[in-house]
């Protein structure tokens, strides 16, 4: 199988400009009822996912990516609280019409997925009547698979209720990253028709659909950060947005994977909250997390907007970095008391300017390009010089002593700590500011020769 576009890969060609970020606290989700009904035995789901929520955190809630709601048929594809892919379509929630379930468990956070689900119920052999195909290839193995009978008559297309983003109409939501959903009435496609192998690095990538769509069929591609439900495929099968806003549009995409927060690196004895996409963390004393990408190379930029002042943050070194304990190579700067930690050990209290406030935002810019490896701390724009944060461009560095791979980190101080962190999509409005490759939205002007962490500057600056 081809890999799944993963933080240190880059695709060419073919480029996704944007994706939908979704997040179940919000009730995010998308919904349309067709006019009239389409195909009742074929049709292609095609869509690109990135993960968040880890199952402890989803309480209850599906990850459903297509559901239609038709009681007492509903169809839906979801990945559940499980970590299974479910796809099924059901009279009562123990009779199915068919239904499909993983063996493979869906844990990557930091990687996009391709997902297609091509159904015909008219097909002559059972198993070839709903097929999905996983990152290019062909799912074969299955815990569950009921299969429906000849020519059975499913409401995919049918002119009821249609959510992405939410199941039924119950509370559960998705919180995850959605790109490039292509949905096919009245044909079963294979996923050559949405994507192919780079040729280069073996890796399955996005390419553009260029066939018909059908009666209920559409394209949404998120382009319109003030319409995020148009339908782009010329059907004009627009979907209502609900608790969406401009904000939630993203260039974290296939094309691009911008980092985030990592929730399988926390503390689990630590009460933590992701959300945003892991863009956002709230978490007690013991908790804390790090950056889905790590380098050991390149000049970085990122921003963390300190929502409550008792925080940790700073880079540590990705293999020692364990239940939020900063260890010999790391940094970290403790916002409450403007306390420098390096290597875990204290600098002196209020070492590093005044104790922030509320909301202030923090500056990193992190330096493994120079000989000597350093971080610089900013805040609110402002860059440290020894005394003040008044520099308008990092000035005074902490030596990161060891030829190490670096990760970003946040942790809590005492009391519950959030914060927010900006790669380059913030969770909150952004300050348009771009690094030098034209990519990310920063608060603050990005330093010169320093770049967001993502995918393509990875390729070309890591």
């Amino acid at each position: 199988m081809p890999l799944i576009l993963g933080a240190n890969s880059v695709s060419g060609g073919y480029s996704i400009a944007n994706s939908l970020r979704l997040n179940r606290a919000s009730s995010d989700y998308l919904n349309r009822t067709p006019s009239s009904a389409g195909s009742t035995t074929k049709g292609t789901f095609s869509i690109w996912f990135k993960l968040s929520e880890t199952t402890a955190s989803r309480s209850g809630a599906y990850l459903t990516y297509y559901n239609n709601y038709n009681p007492p048929n509903w169809f839906f594809i979801s990945i559940d609280t499980d970590e299974y892919l479910h796809i099924a379509q059901f009279t009562s929630p123990s009779s199915y019409v068919f239904q499909l379930v993983s063996t493979q468990l869906f844990r990557d956070y930091s990687a996009w997925y391709h997902l297609v689900v091509a159904i015909d119920t008219t097909q002559g052999t059972a198993s070839n009547r709903v097929r999905a195909y996983l990152n290019g290839s062909e799912i074969t193995s299955w815990q569950t698979q009921t299969n429906p009978s000849s020519s059975a008559s499913l409401v995919m297309f049918n002119n009821s209720l249609t959510n992405i983003g939410r199941y039924n109409t119950s509370s559960q939501y998705t919180s995850g990253y959605i790109a490039e959903n292509y949905v096919i009435d009245n044909q079963q496609l294979d996923p050559s028709y949405f994507g192919e192998t780079d040729e280069d690095s073996g890796l399955w990538i996005p390419k553009a659909y260029t066939g018909s769509f059908g009666t209920n069929g559409f394209y949404l591609k998120f382009a319109n950060s003030a319409s995020l439900g148009v339908d782009s495929s010329g059907n004009g099968n627009n979907f209502t947005v609900n608790n969406l806003t401009s904000v939630d549009q993203t260039t974290d995409t296939p094309t691009n994977n911008f980092a985030t927060l990592n929730p399988l690196n926390n503390n689990t004895s630590a009460t933590s909250t992701f959300s945003e996409g892991n863009l956002k963390l709230v978490t007690d004393g013991n908790g804390g997390s790090r950056s889905s990408i790590a380098v050991s190379s390149g000049k970085w930029y990122c921003e963390i907007k300190c929502v409550s002042n008792t925080a940790w943050n700073g880079v540590t070194d990705v293999s020692q970095y364990i239940n939020n304990e900063y260890t010999t190579n790391s940094v970290a700067l403790y916002t409450a008391g403007a306390t420098l930690y390096v290597g875990g050990v204290n600098q002196g209290s209020g070492g590093y300017g005044s104790t922030w406030t509320a909301n202030d935002i923090m500056n990193l810019a992190l330096d493994l390009d120079s000989g000597t490896k350093k971080i610089y701390f900013g805040k609110n724009g402002g860059w440290w010089n020894g005394s003040t944060y008044g520099a308008s461009s990092p000035t005074t560095s902490v030596t990161l002593t060891n030829d190490v791979t670096y990760a970003i980190t946040v942790g809590s101080g005492s009391g519950t700590s959030t914060n927010e962190l900006n790669f380059g999509n913030p969770p909150y409005s952004g300050g348009g500011y771009t690094d030098g490759a034209g990519y990310g939205n920063f608060s603050y002007a990005v330093p010169s020769g320093y770049y967001s962490l993502c995918t393509k500057n990875l390729a070309n600056y890591g």
